[in-house]
């Protein structure tokens, strides 16, 4: 964890940071949100409007918006992004019959001005469910190789046990650094 601090801090330096946690209903992001909070479970109802909490790593501050995912609610994603650095999509990996409208929104989401230098973190989540799909599934079915404007990573992982979370931060710390340096 040392390691993952220093890397983060090394790339973001000491100052906030504005992140966005976006997917359809059910797909966990406010579980996931409160696993980088507290590192635990909390039972949660479905988000109407949005939760924020501020994360600090050392005197990093991020500051995370999670945004509802009802259909109601997707419309107004675009009054979030003013100030976004980093995109967290939560993805529930056994929601087939949904990833059309999550590809749809992401598209859209990723040609918004204000997105226009947004790095990506996607979350495959509950990839502890019986016939959830693969990252490498989801990404072809989400057309992430044509996403060529912006950084992005996908890492399966259960939002339940936190399994994949850090994990992820850490490839996806690499990854936006690369892309800093490129």
């Amino acid at each position: 964890m040392g390691q993952l601090v220093a890397k983060l801090m090394g790339i973001f330096g000491n100052q906030e940071h504005k992140v966005i946690i976006v997917g359809l209903d059910n797909a966990g992001k406010t579980t996931i949100l409160y696993q980088f909070l507290m590192n635990e479970v909390i039972h949660t109802s479905p988000t109407i409007g949005s939760n924020v909490e501020e994360i600090v790593l050392q005197k990093t501050h991020f500051l995370m918006w999670d945004i509802g995912g009802q259909e109601a609610l997707r419309s107004t994603w675009n009054s979030y992004y003013s100030n976004t650095e980093f995109i967290i999509l939560v993805i529930d990996s056994t929601d087939r019959d949904r990833l059309l409208t999550t590809r749809e929104e992401l598209h859209k989401m990723l040609a918004h001005e204000a997105l226009r230098d947004a790095s990506v973190l996607i979350f495959a989540n509950k990839q502890d469910m019986k016939n959830s799909m693969t990252t490498v599934e989801i990404s072809q079915f989400l057309t992430l190789s044509a996403i060529k404007d912006h950084p992005w990573h996908i890492q399966g992982c259960c939002a339940l046990t936190g399994e994949g979370i850090w994990l992820t931060v850490s490839s996806w710390a690499k990854s936006v650094e690369h892309s800093l340096n490129s």
